[in-house]
């Protein structure tokens, strides 16, 4: 027999996991966005902080950020779109009680 005080947190799991998630990759997917090179063009330029250089071939290292900033935006991405049809379709996953 299942124990009803663990009711609500066997309910609640699929969105404690995936607000974990939203908020790790939050954090990474800053990080990676920060971690880029400034290619000019952006809202530094607007206001005079940026230097405009040619847009030479990007290293490998640059082209592994791109992919993994994609991949974690992508994650990113799924885990809100998982937060919404689990509180959409799925109300009573949400309440506490």
């Amino acid at each position: 027999m299942l124990d009803v005080t663990l009711l609500p947190l066997a309910m609640t799991w699929p969105i404690i996991t995936l607000s974990v998630v939203l908020i790790l990759t939050s954090i990474v997917l800053a990080l990676f966005i920060l971690l880029h090179k400034s290619r000019g063009g952006g809202m530094s330029d607007l206001f005079g902080g940026g230097m405009s250089t040619g847009m030479g071939g990007s290293s490998v290292a640059e082209r592994n950020l791109d992919r993994l900033t994609v991949t974690v935006g992508l994650v990113w991405l799924f885990a809100i779109i998982g937060l919404l049809v689990l509180y959409r379709f799925f109300p009573e996953i949400g309440a506490m009680g």
